[in-house]
């Protein structure tokens, strides 16, 4: 499809990885991306605090290109908190606390595979390996949870479920919770792994069916079944 100089100069003020680039363009070129932009503009022509910085919107799809793609860990919206937000779902910058889900992920990990509880919450080795770390919801008000819900995140998020649904075959798909339950309706298990659980939060992990699901050894096999290099879940310290 010839895109006109106009449609061509919008894409390329877009810093997404190539691949995504191009089986995203439909979407990147819609009026609902325009929307998007033009709300985002507005937030910090307002000067409010958006995280993540900008050069780390795409985080997840810049280190984990298209074609790389082996398990899908969805997330709902980025950390509102300084410095926490990296792109990248359930990650913190390296030095941070630990949010207290990621501390019920790391705890489940060690329940299921052995490894060590982590205090390094930077999940980009994960992300490198093959893991989207995808958010619904790619930004965030400061202090503001939820903020930037319903204003087209969402439409470009199932539109990616249905790019790597399509065009992929064999890939994990980790499911905490209703919400990512309820996004993740839309993937055909026939050609992929779908592991529901509840969400790692404490007031839904400490109800029941979080812990104990072992979605990492669970992912692992099922690459290798398929043939595809499994996760080396751990984490430098």
């Amino acid at each position: 499809m010839l895109h006109t100089e106009q449609e061509l100069n919008k894409l390329r003020q877009i810093r997404l990885n190539e691949s995504w680039k191009i089986s995203l363009t439909e979407f990147l070129l819609s009026p609902k991306m325009d929307q998007l932009r033009e709300f985002l503009l507005a937030e910090k022509t307002a000067e409010k605090t958006i995280y993540p910085p900008n050069a780390l919107i795409f985080n997840a799809f810049n280190t984990t290109p298209l074609e790389q793609v082996k398990v899908v860990i969805l997330g709902q919206d980025p950390y509102h908190g300084p410095n926490q937000a990296q792109g990248l779902s359930f990650s913190v910058q390296k030095g941070l606390a630990l949010p207290p889900s990621l501390r019920n992920i790391f705890h489940e990990l060690h329940t299921d595979l052995g490894i060590p509880v982590f205090k390094n919450g930077d999940l980009s080795k994960w992300a490198q390996q093959g893991v989207l770390l995808l958010n619904s919801v790619l930004t965030v008000e400061a202090g503001q949870p939820t903020s930037h819900q319903k204003q087209g995140w969402e439409d470009f998020t199932d539109t990616v479920i249905d790019v790597l649904n399509e065009q992929r075959e064999n890939i994990v798909f980790i499911l905490w919770g209703a919400y990512a339950q309820r996004k993740g309706q839309r993937i055909n298990q026939n050609k992929h792994l779908v592991l529901k659980a509840a969400h790692p939060s404490p007031l839904a992990a400490n109800r029941g069916g979080f812990f104990g699901c072992k979605p990492f050894s669970k992912s692992n096999n099922y690459l290798k079944q398929h043939g595809i290099e499994p996760i080396d879940w751990q984490l430098d310290a």
